[in-house]
């Protein structure tokens, strides 16, 4: 392969005399004509050496030759063209890690345009761009061209892309009060490390950087440095170009605590003693810039409540720099009136708009509100489609019109959860789970889970459409089919039960954190193949019933973040009644509940705990609908290991009420928090009892204790937890486990 002369030519044309005519030389794809029409002389006019120059110039503007010659020969003007080649052909060689297809995007030339110098070289400096926004700065890119007939030639991009430009070290300058280890930790920007392959902050990234700094900004302010500032963020490439050195220089400043608190209000009917209340902040505590922010949007919020659409907020801060005290005093006053013009949405590839336009809180043409629009963020969040969630807004068309930008992240949405093992109520076991909770980017749930065991053998399917008709109702249906072979030896109970139903499910919102979801159930159960040897209570209720039963979900939600909360509490209410038909009739009651605290970063403290009632009606509640507790919801104990047993046969029975509850600190464990690991603590308690029957039956409601530890591993395969406990307090006859497992893998 060989690169492609271009000549630069001068006219060489003596002034003096007329030019009696012009001919054209060398064209074989452009017209003659075309070539006339870019020159400044023509037949008649003199020789002027200024203006033939002028047009050798816009000939060689036109981009379609490679090099042009002026010349006189008596009182002719020849002007000869060689014409740039056409692009036959583009390839790419030596490129790995970015596509062809991403890579003829980037590019200007395509294939059938004119080749020029000035171009390819454009093209090859968009290459080594986009390169270097994927982290290799490394990359080189030799353009290269293979001649063919016709004057076409096939243009090459040899490509060496280079290894990933990674950060070899970050540093700070000026930080006496917290550690580069502290620090790196507040930080997005990672040092490079061999454990980092499923992620790209240990990538140097121009807007990552600047990222950084707002983050360092943000904590040294929550911590009551008032006076921080970033004085730079310096990102230094080695000389190999295969890293980076970032250091941030820091004034840390001095350490502030709030002074005088107060309060004003400009509005009418919201008096600044109705507001007092809600401010977050109190004299003598340290500064901290967040609980300003939170007292602002408590403030918005209340005077949202009063009507006022449009509020101004404004922090008047004092500083006292002998006391490093700083008064603050909110200045309520109606702001300026603000609508939302637009509402622009990039970064997802594969969810629909209209799935993240229906959790905004905003819509276009309304009153503009900040904690609507975070509110919205934050719903956003709660989908679990995106990995990052950024929602600004900025000035619109008009003074009076603002324009939110939402910018997100996909992740994915699937899983496939596959495991094998031994449990105890199961026997050896493999199960199968394949979930998709956005399926095709509508938005839609749906999950298939088939479980094949020695002791138990069952298949769910589960839809839910979220905005069924386009309305907030979730609407969906769950089938399942369960074949419990319990009469085998081994499993916790001496019988076979056969179940299948389905349900109907349609759910709505009341309020903002209040939904409701109502459900109607029919299945049938059978049990047989009763041992001869299990307990008579057992044996009792051998047969085959049909359940047809009605219920409602009531839940009440204040939690950051329902899949993995740190700080907030929520309330649920489960009701359910059977007897509209069937052979079952009774009612059921189930109270679930928890609060979160995170009094530390990636450190949580929840407690969190249940509780329910079956009462038959007209007739005693059957074993298939007691609550059974122990495994998963009583660590420490086997499923089924407390409640009422049968002592003479040891067989456990279930119960018509129960309670549990669990206490938990989780923290880190001192790797890198991206790694996804935590370990906790935890105390569990509860009990199980009431049963209708009466005679040799351990029954006891005494409540029951447990204690234990663990570590949990948010993997790339997915999520996996194992915990060791121990009894504390127990009944003589309850039955014990100390280890539990659970993990499952994602794709």
């Amino acid at each position: 392969m060989v690169i492609l002369p271009t000549r630069q030519s001068a006219a060489q044309v003596p002034s003096g005399g007329t030019i009696s005519e012009i001919r054209i030389e060398g064209m074989q794809r452009v017209e003659p004509e075309t070539v006339r029409s870019y020159l400044q002389v023509q037949p008649g006019d003199a020789f002027d050496s200024d203006r033939i120059d002028k047009s050798l110039k816009s000939l060689f503007a036109t981009g379609l030759f490679a090099d042009v010659t002026l010349r006189r020969d008596g009182n002719a003007l020849i002007v000869h063209v060689v014409e740039n080649p056409v692009i036959n052909r583009i390839a790419f060689e030596g490129n790995k890690k970015l596509s062809d297809d991403t890579l003829n995007q980037e590019i200007q030339l395509k294939p059938r345009t004119v080749y020029t110098r000035a171009k390819v070289q454009s093209d090859v400096k968009r290459i080594l761009d986009l390169y270097r926004r994927n982290s290799r700065f490394a990359a080189r890119v030799e353009p290269k061209i293979i001649p063919l007939e016709q004057n076409r030639v096939d243009l090459v991009y040899e490509i060496d892309e280079g290894p990933t430009t990674g950060i070899r070290s970050i540093n700070f300058v000026g930080n006496r009060l917290f550690t580069a280890d502290r620090l790196r930790q507040v930080i997005q920007t990672k040092e490079s490390r061999w454990y980092r392959f499923f992620s790209s902050d240990d990538n140097y990234d121009p807007d990552r950087l600047t990222y950084d700094r707002e983050l360092l900004r943000k904590f040294y302010l929550s911590e009551g440095y008032a006076d921080f500032r970033v004085v730079s963020a310096v990102a230094e490439l080695t000389p190999q170009r295969d890293g980076f050195f970032i250091t941030f220089t820091i004034e840390e400043g001095e350490r502030y605590k709030f002074g005088k608190i107060d309060v004003t209000s400009a509005l009418k009917d919201v008096t600044a003693a109705m507001l007092k209340p809600l401010v977050t902040v109190h004299e003598d505590e340290w500064y901290n810039a967040d609980k300003i922010d939170n007292t602002i949007k408590a403030l918005t919020d209340a005077a949202g409540n009063r009507g006022y659409a449009f509020v101004n907020i404004e922090p008047r801060v004092q500083r006292n720099g002998q006391a490093h005290t700083i008064d603050v005093t909110f200045d309520v006053k109606e702001g300026p009136r603000v609508y939302v013009e637009r509402i622009d949405i990039t970064g997802n590839q594969r969810t629909l708009d209209k799935v993240i336009r229906r959790e905004f809180r905003l819509m276009e043409g309304d009153a503009f509100n900040t904690s609507r629009m975070q509110r919205s963020e934050q719903r956003i969040k709660n989908l679990g489609y995106f990995k990052k969630v950024d929602i600004t807004n900025n000035p619109g068309s008009a003074p009076d019109k603002t324009v939110i930008n939402v910018n997100v992240e996909e992740q994915s949405t699937g899983q496939f959860s596959v495991g094998a093992g031994f449990s105890t109520l199961m026997g050896i076991l493999g199960d199968v789970t394949i979930s998709e909770s956005n399926l095709a980017g509508t938005g839609q749930d749906l999950r298939i889970n088939a479980i094949v065991a020695q002791y138990d053998d069952q298949v769910d399917l589960s839809f839910t459409e979220p905005y069924f008709l386009d309305r907030n109702l979730a609407a969906g249906f769950d089938l399942f089919v369960i074949n419990q072979n319990n009469a085998l030896m081994g499993s916790y109970l001496p019988y076979n039960q056969f179940s299948y139903g389905g349900t109907l499910r349609l759910g709505y919102q009341i309020t903002e954190s209040l939904r409701q979801t109502l459900k109607y159930t029919l299945r049938q159960d059978t049990i047989n193949n009763v041992l001869s040897f299990a307990s008579r209570f057992i044996q009792e209720e051998a047969g085959t019933r049909n359940t047809s039963s009605i219920g409602q979900v009531l839940l009440y939600d204040k939690r950051d973040n329902r899949l993995d909360p740190t700080t907030g509490y929520f309330a649920q209410l489960s009701t359910d009644l059977a007897g509209l038909g069937g052979d079952v009739r009774y009612g059921r009651a189930v109270v679930a509940g928890g609060t979160y605290y995170g009094w530390a970063p990636y450190y949580v403290l929840s407690l969190t705990g249940e509780g329910g009632i079956i009462q038959g009606i007209d007739m005693g509640v059957l074993i298939e609908d007691r609550f059974f507790v122990g495994g998963d919801n009583l660590r420490g104990f086997k499923i089924g290991g407390i409640g009422p047993r049968d002592l003479q046969t040891n067989d456990t029975l279930g119960g018509n009420i129960y309670y549990i509850g669990s206490l938990q600190q989780s923290f880190p464990i001192g790797l890198p928090p991206e790694l996804g690991f935590s370990a906790h603590v935890f105390s569990d308690f509860g009990t199980l009892y009431g049963i209708n029957d009466v005679g040799n039956i351990g029954n006891s409601n005494s409540i029951r204790v447990s204690a234990g530890t663990g570590f949990s591993w948010k993997s790339p395969m997915g999520p996996i937890r194992v915990d060791i406990a121990r009894p504390v307090i127990r009944q003589y006859y309850d039955k014990s486990l100390t280890l539990n497992v659970n993990f499952g893998t994602r794709f």
